[in-house]
């Protein structure tokens, strides 16, 4: 950590479904379906500055409005005069106290809005994993001194608030997707229409490579996290042509493969798009994150604290739905069988669902899948004892 101020389910075989009977389908013509895919793929130790190639990519923060005004806990922002609406004329700002946290920072979009809302005594606490964002989160906080930077997993939330004096926070936001630049700098390997290192990592600093892994992994287990991570039906299929591979060197090349393997695409979506997106959700733990952030939640919001994450795709979609169902019910699977259920305390408020308007998927398509859940913390002693 950088401080600065369950077993798989065994895939199925591979579909019967006929073959789509032009699987030469050329490379200009999947182009143009990416930005249609990677909504399908889950979006957005530096004290270096940012260089401008890294400061150049456009990222537009999905839901950024409503984010911000759920974590404040109110219904709206106040509107703004000027025409930026991130601008740091604060005369219709909120004003608000209090110790917030960006889990997620990305480059900024959210960040830089909720700023705009707080007051100068008010802190914001900023957290990612990818050393670039890292270093634009520092360009921001040598600007603005409400700004902290940790560079880490947001699963890492109690230890490293804690290592920082703090121990509760009155909002709490995270934006899981992918940001658009970890997608258009092929660089980083998520793309697989732009050729690049087989990387996949969030943080480049540390940890294995997807390349370094599909060194190693036998079939079965590749097979497993196709089918387990990126709901791909084919994964055996895809599977065992990934691992006669020569080498895992490109993107490109590695799509390619993917796109050969397919027994039968799906109109107006890459044929790699589940299973790139399987690969870098089980290289980057991005699921067990999700589910030790959202536990962390509860003792580390105040009563009265606002909890609000955005999702793009089911896998972490039902994981916050059914998290914030349990902890505003009272109500736990291991309870389900017993005749006198206990009572169990309600962490949450009833969660409330938000999507993204026409008006903005028509700006920015990325946003189609996104989901905003959000709720209130109850006034409720956290029970360590209580196994969700």
């Amino acid at each position: 950590m950088s401080i600065s101020n369950s077993k798989p389910k065994k895939p199925p075989n591979a579909s019967t479904h006929p073959s789509n009977p032009d699987n030469s389908m050329s490379a200009a013509s999947l182009s143009s379906v990416e930005d249609n895919s990677t909504q399908n793929l889950t979006q957005e130790s530096a004290k270096e500055p940012a260089n401008p190639d890294e400061l150049s990519f456009v990222h537009d923060a999905v839901l950024l409005q409503e984010a911000v005004a759920a974590v404040l806990g109110v219904k709206a922002l106040p509107k703004q005069t000027g025409s930026d609406e991130q601008s740091s004329d604060r005369q219709n700002s909120l004003n608000m106290s209090g110790i917030y946290v960006d889990a997620t920072f990305g480059r900024g979009g959210h960040s830089r809005l909720l700023l705009s809302q707080l007051a100068d005594d008010a802190t914001l606490i900023v957290f990612d994993k990818d050393p670039t964002a890292i270093r634009v989160a520092q360009e921001l906080a040598s600007t603005d001194s409400r700004v902290q930077v940790v560079h880490d997993s947001f699963a890492t939330l109690t230890d490293s608030l804690a290592a920082m004096g703090i121990t509760q926070v009155d909002g709490l936001m995270a934006d899981l997707g992918i940001s658009s630049p970890q997608i258009d700098d092929g660089s980083r390997g998520f793309s697989f229409m732009r050729d690049g290192a087989v990387d996949m990592r969030m943080d480049t600093s540390r940890g294995q490579s997807v390349a370094e892994w599909l060194e190693t992994v036998d079939d079965d287990t590749l097979a497993n996290v196709l089918y387990e991570f990126g709901e791909e039906r084919h994964s055996r299929r895809i599977a065992r042509a990934i691992k006669q591979m020569d080498s895992y060197k490109s993107t490109l090349e590695l799509a390619e493969v993917i796109k050969v393997a397919h027994p039968n695409w799906q109109r107006g979506k890459h044929p790699a798009t589940q299973s790139f997106q399987a690969m870098r959700i089980f290289i980057n733990n991005e699921l067990g994150d999700v589910d030790n952030f959202l536990e962390q939640s509860i003792p580390i919001l105040k009563s009265g604290g606002q909890l609000a994450v955005i999702s793009f795709h089911s896998l972490e979609d039902r994981r916050i739905k059914q998290f914030l169902q349990r902890h505003s019910k009272g109500q736990y699977p291991e309870d389900e069988n017993l005749p006198m259920p206990p009572k169990r305390p309600r962490y949450f408020s009833k969660p409330k669902r938000v999507g993204p308007s026409k008006a903005e998927t028509s700006h920015n398509p990325r946003a189609r899948s996104a989901w905003l859940r959000m709720a209130t913390r109850t006034d409720v002693d956290y029970l360590t004892d209580i196994e969700p």
